[in-house]
């Protein structure tokens, strides 16, 4: 009896000691739950074996006890099984099928208006990354006692798209040193213009990850919110420059199963105050309610189960899944991810891609045939491949009425040194330009070397041709057009081979444009 009590006291004290440790949820759908009982079971049977043993280490009875935890551990593991069996894809293939809720009817010219390159999020996280250590770099004061974390959450801050990311403690030594006044910043970068600035906070901030005991991040949460399964943390700031933590709480079916965001923790880094909301009412200056990871995996099991488990393994008709990577864009005062989507038995090329709002994970599909991202970013290196640069994943724009990847080449010390312009149907369409001379004059180094497709919204008027000269142009034949008013107008061949030759001074034409510049592009001759 007295070697049970022993056994019993043990077992609890592992058991206290883990959960300090590991935070299990108090939550019968959490696997991590069911591990953490099953080893506290577990400790209980192993000193009671070793309770019943001989100076040889032979084990001379199991007591009842030991046998009702060594049965309750392998029940769990076996029901668990059970369980998740029966609610899996082979029997509830559309349950998983609709996970998420796409629009499959999206028009991408309608939808995702014309690139605006004085708003373009051209640094990956990757600059962003180098640019901020560069910061924290010139603040030797802040650099022994911080680092910048690699976070680097993406966000629309009063219509500025910026990467956002916390200092952390450097070291257990560093964390006892500035306990009291806490975390005192974070770094920014704006990912337009690569303007970064370490904001220095008031008051400092108490609860990051690299904080220890009841300061540490998520031991925190888990003592105010102990059933909870937490989701992956984003860091973010709201229209005020204020810092919090967006922590999504989980839910699932079964054991580990299907899992989706039931409500959003906000928590202030600063004060410990954090408030529960549910996903349609989170404040509308929180971007990321929902991890790219989980859209991913809504968007494959989509993909992969509209038309029946057995179809996804055997017949395939109609099954598709996201391509490897993704990035985001931003839209409408909201962040997106987006992601091509390709045939499971086609990895070469899209069918489409999809567009989803991390806030509210309302998803559209667009049918876009066309190359797949590392296709377009291997054709992009290989129009400068004996400079061994090497291609960002592609934002995905907008330009000229057309889904086109911009891609920019990087040198092995990490700066951008050329914008690339690959068309999306056709991978084999790339142009590239030095960084040195502006992304608005690569997109029009694209433009004119490209076939240009007139639109119904183009602007058109009729000139009277005062001047006009021809230049070739990396094999491409330029018309450059002066009108009666001054105005400068520029035409490839491409736009009416069979006309432009044979236009001359005096020629009264009509001509079709998208916007006025100082050198206007033309889409259409007549």
């Amino acid at each position: 009896m007295k070697k049970n009590i022993f056994a019993m006291i043990a077992s609890i004290f592992v058991g206290a000691v883990s959960f300090y440790f590991l935070l299990p949820a108090i939550n019968i759908q959490s696997f991590g739950f069911w591990a953490w009982i099953a080893l506290i079971l577990g400790v209980y049977a192993i000193i009671s074996l070793l309770g019943n043993a001989d100076m040889r280490g032979m084990i001379r009875e199991v007591d009842l006890s030991t046998k009702v935890a060594a049965c309750t551990i392998f029940g769990i593991f076996f029901v668990i099984i059970v369980v998740d069996f029966f609610s899996s894809p082979l029997l509830q293939s559309r349950s998983y099928a609709e996970r998420i809720k796409i629009q499959e009817d999206g028009n991408f010219t309608e939808d995702v208006r014309q690139v605006d390159f004085s708003a373009l999020p051209l640094l990956d996280k990757d600059s962003s990354s180098k640019l901020g250590d560069r910061v924290m770099g010139q603040m030797p004061e802040m650099v022994s006692q911080f680092y910048v974390s690699d976070m680097y959450t993406q966000i629309n801050y009063n219509n500025n798209i910026v990467r956002v990311t916390p200092l952390e403690y450097n070291g257990f030594f560093k964390y006892i040193n500035n306990r009291k006044q806490g975390v005192t910043g974070y770094i920014t970068v704006n990912s337009v213009t690569g303007e970064s600035n370490l904001i220095k906070l008031d008051k400092g901030m108490k609860y990051v990850p690299s904080a220890i005991l009841g300061e540490d991040l998520y031991r925190h949460l888990r003592w105010s919110y102990p059933t909870d399964i937490f989701g992956e943390e984003n860091f973010e700031i709201d229209n005020d420059g204020n810092p919090y933590w967006i922590v999504p709480v989980m839910k699932y079916t079964a054991v580990g199963l299907k899992r989706e965001v039931k409500s959003v923790i906000i928590m202030d880094p600063i004060t410990g105050k954090s408030d529960k909301y549910k996903v349609e009412e989170v404040p509308s200056w929180v971007d990321h309610v929902y991890e790219s990871d989980l859209i991913i995996e809504q968007v494959d099991d989509w993909g992969q189960y509209k038309t029946g488990f057995l179809n996804s393994l055997f017949g395939q008709k109609n099954v598709v899944m996201t391509t490897e990577g993704y990035n985001y864009t931003v839209m409408n005062d909201d962040v997106y991810l987006y992601t091509g989507i390709t045939s499971v038995s086609n990895d070469e090329a899209n069918v489409g891609f999809i567009m989803t709002n991390m806030r509210t994970k309302e998803t559209t599909y667009y049918a876009v045939p066309g190359a797949e991202e590392f296709s377009a970013m291997a054709s992009a290196e290989g129009q400068v491949q004996q400079m061994k640069y090497t291609a960002t994943f592609p934002l995905l724009i907008n330009l000229n009425n057309k889904p086109t990847y911009l891609i920019s080449l990087k040198d092995d010390a990490g700066l951008v040194k050329m914008y690339a312009f690959v068309d999306v149907a056709d991978y084999q369409k790339v142009v590239v330009t030095n960084s040195s001379e502006g992304i608005q004059k690569a997109a029009e180094n694209y433009l004119g070397d490209s076939s240009i497709e007139a639109s119904e919204k183009d602007q058109s008027k009729e000139i009277t041709v005062s001047k006009i000269t021809s230049a070739t142009i990396d094999g491409t034949t330029y018309y450059y057009i002066v009108d009666e008013n001054g105005k400068k107008y520029r035409a490839s061949i491409k736009v009416n081979s069979s006309f432009l030759p044979f236009v001359e001074k005096g020629t009264s034409i009509k001509v079709w444009y998208k916007t006025e510049k100082d050198v206007t592009e033309l889409t259409k001759v007549e």
